[in-house]
């Protein structure tokens, strides 16, 4: 069996006392795109920050691109793994050009005057931003671009290092339903696309899930309850049992949908 692109086991996570992660398996394999998916306070959040090597675990393995956390140089790894947030897009100055936000990737910098960067810098970071369909706001000022718009330019933004894998933490929490929408077909573009590392995408909601992604991850209170293949994680039963209501799924040209009824089958 093929290495795996990121791999926990055994990993909870625990602050003053809190377990905020709790004896996590987890597995993520070349040409898979997951969902995580959970409530408010499941732990989501906190096992991303895991996989992106940003926190440690308080016991358990993590391995990450055939490198074990604990035995490996965290700051190179990190470089062949794209992470964004929502959150991201507040730690840049407002006036910055949406092409400089994306190019400064190469450092891990916020500034372009941080580092020094070559006209080819300059053309890569264009191809991403053409790559998400941004690229006629590649010279507008960043602050001045709609949430959805940040969204996507920090996409290409994660994609600027040729990562061997993208995590995404609700990316695209607080957008409008256009915004959404163009972020979920950017997203889905990636999915078919060969090119594209295996993604892991954290949302609340079933209707954020892209066409393409093929696996999902239930988080409740900190435990992982499901996991699998996407259609056999995701049914009435198991997302009930997740948010605590009772839940119907629909799955329709690849997008899915809940309602608070019961009455799916």
């Amino acid at each position: 069996m093929a290495e795996p692109i990121l791999e926990l086991i055994s990993v909870t996570r625990t602050v003053d006392g809190t377990v905020l992660v709790h004896d996590v398996d987890w597995r993520v394999d070349r040409g898979q795109n997951w969902v995580v998916l959970g409530p408010n306070g499941s732990g989501k959040s906190s096992l991303l920050r895991i996989a992106n090597l940003h926190l440690h675990p308080s016991s358990g393995s993590v391995r990450v691109l055939g490198e074990l956390l604990g035995s490996t140089d965290v700051r190179a790894l990190r470089r062949r793994v794209g992470y964004t947030s929502a959150a991201l897009a507040d730690s840049f100055r407002p006036g910055i050009r949406s092409v400089d936000v994306v190019m400064t990737a190469l450092n891990g910098a916020l500034e372009p005057w941080w580092h020094t960067y070559s006209n080819a810098d300059h053309e890569q970071a264009r191809r991403q931003l053409q790559r998400i369909g941004c690229v006629d706001r590649a010279d507008q000022a960043f602050g001045t671009l709609s949430s959805g718009e940040r969204q996507r330019v920090l996409l290409a933004r994660t994609l600027m290092t040729n990562p061997e894998l993208l995590l995404l933490d609700e990316p695209t929490a607080a957008l409008d339903i256009p915004g959404r929408e163009a972020l979920v077909a950017t997203l889905a573009g990636l999915a078919v696309d060969p090119s594209t590392p295996p993604m892991v995408l954290v949302t609340h909601h079933v209707e954020e899930i892209p066409p393409g992604f093929t696996h999902a991850l239930l988080m409740v209170d900190g435990r992982a309850t499901a996991s699998g293949l996407i259609e056999d994680v995701l049914t009435n039963a198991t997302m009930s049992a997740c948010f605590g209501l009772d839940l119907s799924l629909v799955r329709s040209g690849g997008r899915w949908s809940i309602q608070l009824d019961g009455s799916g089958s």
